[in-house]
C-alpha cells in the first residue's frame, strides 16, 4: 500500500506515538541513524521549513524533550552529532543554541544534566563539544555546569 502525501506528512512525519514521541525523537532514543537520515530526506521534500523547525528539530515528546535530550538519554553519541549537523541545515546559530543545547525538558533539565545524570560520560563529552563550538564562557559556565535544577 502506497503513503498519499499527506499521509507521509502527517502520519509518518509529525504524527506521534502514546508517549508523545514522532518517529525522529523514536529513532533518536533507539540509536537508529539509517531511520534519522531518511526521516530527515523526507521532510526535506515534505515539509515547509517552518514545519521542519517545529515538527522534526525542536519538537518536544510529552515530557518536554527534544530529540537530543532523547538521544543523551540513550546515550546516542552518534545520533547527537547527526541531529546537530542536520540542524545547522536549517536552523539559526541561536535557535541550535537556545533551542536544542540549551533546551529544558518538563522538569528543566537540559541535555548536558539528563547526560550526567544518567552516567552517560560520552554524551557529556558530545555535549561538551558542541558547547564550545556554539556558546560563550559564560554560558557554558552559567547554563551547564552551575545550572540549578529541581530534584523530583
Amino acid at each position: 500500500m502506497k503513503m498519499t502525501a499527506h499521509e507521509i506528512k502527517n502520519k509518518l512525519l509529525l504524527d506521534t506515538d502514546d508517549v508523545g514521541r514522532t518517529a525522529w525523537q523514536n529513532a533518536a532514543f533507539w540509536g537508529k541513524l539509517d531511520v534519522i537520515q531518511k526521516i530527515w530526506e523526507l521532510a526535506k521534500e515534505r515539509l515547509k521549513t517552518e514545519e521542519i523547525k517545529s515538527g522534526i528539530l525542536l519538537r518536544t515528546d510529552g515530557e518536554g524533550r527534544n530529540a537530543l535530550h532523547i538521544a543523551a538519554i540513550g546515550g546516542e553519541v552518534d545520533v547527537m552529532q547527526k541531529i546537530w549537523e542536520l540542524a545547522k541545515e536549517r536552523q539559526t546559530t541561536g535557535d541550535i543554541r537556545n533551542e536544542m543545547l540549551l533546551a529544558t525538558n518538563g522538569k528543566g533539565w537540559n541535555a548536558w544534566q539528563i547526560a550526567a545524570l544518567r552516567g552517560k560520560v560520552n554524551v557529556i563529552q558530545k555535549i561538551w563539544e558542541l558547547a564550545k563550538e556554539r556558546l560563550t564562557t559564560e554560558e557554558i559556565k552559567n547554563k551547564m555546569l552551575l545550572r540549578k535544577t529541581e530534584w523530583e
